[in-house]
């Protein structure tokens, strides 16, 4: 007998579609699904150095709210001035997220998915060595705008590398790092200040960051190209190519992989009618979900979380206010950053029950439960506020665990989640970076004016219209809801496919 020839073997495996290949398990001969279906080590890698981005997100933006006392000592910053250092890198995420996170859907996400990383580096070290105040925004912009284009890339290469069982769940772990790193940027600033006394010890906190920074970037250059991408731009072999690295095993399985090569005309209608698409239906109602709710989450996680440790340290009497020494702005800071420690410990909390829940509630119910928790946590903070003494320091402790308890098994961590979701391979890129950039819209504005209108109106009144903002989030998830649980990319690409067939025809010559 002859050996079959391996072009015959090829011939004879019939084509799949990416997710197909990725959701695939070999069986025994019983039906049980055999352990070699696990995450491969390539699959591995991309998450945590997905996750890495998360984390230096979270250490970088809340490592601000610590070193913000140390920032406007050395630079004799004015309220307004102290408002643009916060906002800076807001302003840089809010700007990149769209503006270079949307560069994946023309370049490739694993080009974006390395430049990124890249880019941070390089303005980290320019934060660390700044030595005037206006090269210091410069620098916190530049690390927002690494920082934004990461928000839709880094959940896509997670997303469209993972099986749609662990999808969600993949998502939310890797954002779980975010608070990972808010809670170790905490950390890092009370070790600095517990054992240096000088202002300019807030350069060691962004310095500690730049080595990890330059690993991280190392690694994404080894990482796999998108196969839904590729095949998405009609480069066929190179997607085959590529989803066999990806699903690298010993012993290989797939042996051979054969991609279905036809293109749905949904695809080819969002590829031509490029960013206005996020605007017209079917996309429409994508778009607000995406970004309207993630808006209105923002305007308090940044507002509230960055500005804990000051909040903290003013609501329970542990700021000096009549102490302006170097050694009395680094004791207040520090006491209040060691307050931030134990309330940024929620977040942990909070995102390992949005990683259990995800699946069994869905995207949608957890985002509405969430909202409403926050808002709750918010009350309870703002009538602390009302109280003195041991009453008042309970309420406020209570308050922000709540608060932090509930955004991060809510809104902020499903926005992020469902923005990578609910738009269609052709056009995630772009609408999940504009749905973070929508969001970090909120995140500015209420970072530059929180220490204008805290000063102005005080805490009480701060909260309390937050509390209405987060109801209202509420309020539009339910209204523009679409859930994806349980879907694959592809069916999501499908859903999409058909309503658009029921929308108005799009000119393919535009």
């Amino acid at each position: 007998m002859s050996a079959i020839e391996p072009a015959a073997v090829e011939s004879a495996v019939a084509p799949a579609t990416v997710q197909q290949y990725i959701d695939e398990l070999p069986a025994w001969r019983d039906g049980t699904p055999a352990a070699i279906g696990a995450m491969t080590s390539m699959q591995k890698t991309i998450w945590l150095l997905a996750s890495a981005g998360k984390f230096f997100e979270g250490m970088i933006i809340f490592m601000v709210g610590v070193a913000l006392p140390l920032i406007n000592a050395e630079f004799a910053l004015t309220p307004a001035e102290t408002g643009l250092a916060t906002a800076a890198p807001l302003l840089g995420i809010m700007v990149g997220a769209t503006a270079l996170g949307s560069l994946s859907d023309r370049w490739g996400r694993r080009q974006v998915f390395l430049g990124e990383m890249i880019l941070l580096t390089l303005f980290l070290i320019g934060v660390t060595i700044s030595p005037s105040f206006p090269i210091l925004v410069i620098c916190l912009v530049g690390v927002g705008l690494a920082l934004g284009c990461d928000y839709p890339t880094a959940h896509i290469m997670i997303s469209e590398t993972m099986p749609t069982s662990i999808r969600g769940r993949g998502v939310l772990t890797a954002f779980g790092f975010q608070a990972v790193g808010a809670l170790a940027g905490t950390v890092v600033g009370v070790i600095v200040l517990a054992n240096r006394v000088e202002l300019s010890d807030w350069r060691w906190m962004f310095g500690v960051v730049i080595l990890p920074s330059v690993l991280v970037a190392v690694g994404r250059l080894f990482t796999v190209q998108s196969p839904h991408w590729l095949l998405g731009t009609g480069r066929v072999s190179e997607a085959e190519a590529e989803l066999k690295r990806l699903l690298g095993r010993q012993p290989q399985y797939p042996s051979i992989v054969r991609l279905a090569r036809d293109q749905t005309p949904g695809a080819a209608r969002v590829r031509s009618s490029g960013f206005r698409a996020l605007f017209r239906p079917p996309w429409r109602r994508s778009t607000i979900l995406a970004s309207v709710p993630w808006f209105l989450q923002d305007l308090g996680t940044y507002g509230i979380r960055i500005f804990t440790p000051t909040i903290i340290a003013a609501t329970v009497g542990l700021a000096a206010v009549n102490d302006h020494t170097v050694a009395g702005i680094v004791h207040s800071d520090l006491n209040g950053a060691e307050g931030a420690v134990l309330i940024d410990a929620f977040l942990l909390i909070g995102i390992v029950l949005a990683i259990v829940l995800v699946n069994r509630f869905g995207r949608i119910r957890l985002q509405v439960l969430g909202f409403v928790g926050c808002a709750t946590g918010l009350i309870i903070a703002g009538i602390s506020t009302a109280m003195t003494g041991t009453a008042q320091v309970v309420l406020v402790f209570v308050g922000f665990m709540l608060f932090n308890l509930m955004t991060n098994l809510g809104p902020n961590s499903m926005t992020y989640l469902i923005a990578g979701e609910v738009f269609p391979t052709a056009l995630r890129g772009t609408g999940a970076g504009f749905a973070a950039s929508v969001a970090k819209i909120g995140a500015v504005s209420t970072a530059f004016l929180f220490p204008i209108l805290l000063a102005s109106w005080g805490t009480t009144v701060i909260v309390l219209l937050l509390a209405g903002t987060s109801l209202l989030g509420a309020l539009i998830t339910w209204l523009n809801r679409v859930e994806t649980n349980g879907m694959s990319l592809e069916q999501i690409d499908a859903m999409h496919d058909v309503a658009a067939d029921k929308a108005e025809p799009v000119d393919a010559a535009r």
